[in-house]
């Protein structure tokens, strides 16, 4: 496997953290924040500063990777389709969570993954708020690392019955109709959340605090890293129809479970699409 130096990431992306992002929580001005795709699709200075911050530093630590930032995609929406073929590359949110940043609420992560020859091989989730990370190497354990360097390793909820589940879903990039009947099939379980925000979701997953995830679009810089995190804490983890997630995969929704019981009961009875 290519040789990593996941201390280095997850260092800079708290650096980029504390330089960019942080000093802009609740300090945002309407010039700071315009519209994407939508009104909820949000992208901010802090965004594209931290982005800027991060590309700018990265090589150091991976010579020679592509670097696919969310914010440079949105730029050049060709180096989307390099990922895939590429020997080693970095993908990077440089703020997962942007419409909550905006509206000054504290659940917003920075995100990067480590992508080598079509596969994920290292995850990290950064928390500025409780500046702590969370991060995997493929086949190396889940841990949540504070900022002394003590360490914990995760592990997924232990499997329940659907009726007892409570977990996070993603629905509005469902179809209409589909999103009408997963919303129908959500009563079903015990509860369902949603933090309009990936990586505080996958971190709470990883963690054993909630039974099960699922999304439907799946941006690179949203996912990699928190579906390889999950797995590394012991999640099983597929898309709607049972195959393996991969860097190149943007649409085929996906799920992820305590194990495979957990999910064929996910996938059967609620995520019906």
């Amino acid at each position: 496997m290519t040789s990593i130096d996941i201390t280095a990431l997850a260092a800079l992306l708290r650096e980029a953290a504390k330089a960019e992002i942080m000093p802009r929580f609740r300090r945002l001005g309407a010039a700071d924040i315009r519209i994407k795709t939508e009104a909820s699709d949000l992208v901010t200075e802090g965004d594209e500063a931290a982005e800027r911050f991060i590309k700018a530093r990265y090589a150091d630590i991976l010579p020679g990777a592509l670097f696919v930032g969310e914010e440079s995609v949105a730029a050049d929406p060709g180096l989307l389709g390099r990922l895939a073929d590429a020997d080693l590359a970095l993908t990077v949110d440089p703020i997962d969570g942007t419409f909550n940043f905006a509206s000054g609420l504290p659940l917003f992560a920075v995100m990067a993954a480590v992508v080598s020859k079509g596969e994920t091989v290292a995850g990290i989730i950064y928390d500025p708020v409780g500046d702590d990370v969370v991060l995997a190497e493929k086949g190396a354990g889940a841990w949540q690392v504070a900022p002394d360097g003590d360490r914990v390793r995760l592990r997924v909820k232990a499997p329940a019955k659907l009726a007892e589940m409570y977990g996070m879903a993603s629905t509005g990039y469902l179809p209409g109709g589909d999103r009408a009947t997963v919303l129908g099939n959500m009563a079903k379980l015990r509860f369902l959340m949603n933090y309009r925000c990936a990586g505080h979701e996958y971190r709470t997953f990883a963690a054993g605090h909630v039974h099960f995830l699922m999304y439907n679009k799946l941006m690179p810089w949203d996912h990699l890293p928190g579906a390889l995190i999950s797995q590394e804490a012991g999640a099983y983890a597929a898309r709607f129809d049972g195959s393996p997630y991969r860097p190149d995969h943007t649409a085929g929704g996906l799920v992820l479970a305590p194990d495979r019981d957990s999910w064929d009961a996910l996938r059967r009875e609620v995520f019906t699409v």
